[in-house]
């Protein structure tokens, strides 16, 4: 990976307001964060009595965004499905175009290879197929929105 790839990816960064990237392939491994550390921030929330009160929720809101990805394996499955997850950092997109329909509805029932969403990345619409068969249970990401590698999109059983 050149530094003009790495500037596209900051671009993307800012254009949609992510503060984390995280890519591994090939003996390669690129991790870039932009604002202040979590860790850094509670140890500074941790000093102040007076204002660690109103900020407690926010690490307890915290937890389950970083917790589902231990525990989606064994609880999800029996529950809700089956996570399918980004596998790339852009724009979910639900639908080909703004006049068409979605690509899948909760409750449709999906083949291998069948589209079922688009992540828009650095100006290219990437089509995300089904790995799987199954029936969707849950659609997880609102329109449009900017989505990170691992975000769960859907859930199918």
């Amino acid at each position: 990976m050149d530094l003009k790839e790495i500037r596209k990816i900051v671009e993307l960064m800012n254009e949609h307001g992510l503060t984390l990237f995280d890519m591994s392939k090939e003996g390669f491994h690129l991790k870039l964060r932009k604002g202040q550390d979590l860790e850094s921030l509670r140890g500074l929330l941790g000093s102040l009595p007076a204002a660690a009160p109103a900020y407690a929720p926010a690490p307890v809101a915290a937890a389950p965004v970083a917790g589902p990805a231990a525990a989606t394996p064994a609880a999800a499955p029996s529950a809700d499905g089956e996570a399918i997850t980004s596998p790339m950092v852009g724009t979910f997109y639900r639908k080909p175009g703004p006049d068409s329909p979605n690509f899948t509805n909760v409750g449709d029932v999906i083949s291998e290879g069948q589209t079922l969403c688009i992540i828009e990345a650095m100006k290219v619409m990437n089509e995300i197929k089904a790995e799987k068969s199954g029936t969707i249970t849950a659609i997880l990401v609102d329109d449009a929105t900017p989505v990170q590698f691992g975000d769960a999109l859907f859930r199918i059983k």
